[in-house]
């Protein structure tokens, strides 16, 4: 059974669980090279950046986390690797002030955002989703843009993005070892930072 201190317990020693439908059991994981972004050479494509300054969506910080969580794990193309166990682990995380979502609305829709886990100076980036078919093209990289600019306002020292993708590298993601990122790792938790406002 896994709880909301479990959790805690994987990130803090640099693993985050996933499920695995075929074993039916949740799995560690703990990639070697990790994929960080590096918050002071964040890289916001020229497109991008014409689309943030139009202001296109609201922004919100954990005024849906759950339904933004849930968004995020529905309908995946690779198959989501929620369980109800880890749901409730995650949705008790942020009752907690754990994690934290960043959203994106079109109007009174929620049509983008992302979730994470945050303990220290460390944000551990989980997922994201954007709807698109309800106008929120580039929504889920609004809120990342977000994300990075709340997260250097506020000190923060380590974004965890846990793989590189294409979708990644387009901000100048980077690996580092295993060992680099645990070093990193162990002197982000320790300082405490705030990631709402309030």
């Amino acid at each position: 059974m896994i709880d909301g201190d479990l959790l805690l317990k994987m990130y803090c020693s640099g693993c985050f669980p996933m499920w695995d439908p075929d074993a039916g059991e949740v799995a560690l994981f703990r990639p070697d090279p990790r994929a960080i972004i590096e918050l002071d050479a964040f890289h916001v494509p020229r497109r991008l950046a014409a689309r943030v300054r139009q202001a296109p969506f609201r922004l919100s910080v954990n005024e849906a986390f759950t339904e933004t969580f849930d968004a995020c794990h529905a309908n995946r193309s690779d198959g989501s690797w929620m369980s109800d166990d880890l749901r409730t682990a995650y949705l008790e995380l942020h009752a907690r002030g754990f994690a934290h979502s960043v959203e994106a609305w079109n109007g009174a829709e929620l049509v983008g955002g992302l979730y994470g886990v945050h303990i220290g100076a460390a944000f551990m980036a989980e997922s994201k989703f954007s709807d698109p078919d309800r106008g929120g093209t580039d929504a889920s990289k609004i809120c990342l843009v977000e994300t990075v600019e709340r997260m250097r306002a506020k000190n923060f020292e380590l974004l965890d993005v846990q793989f590189v993708n294409p979708h990644l590298e387009q901000f100048g993601v980077k690996e580092i070892s295993a060992v680099e990122y645990d070093q990193r790792l162990q002197a982000a938790v320790v300082r405490p930072r705030a990631f709402t406002d309030g």
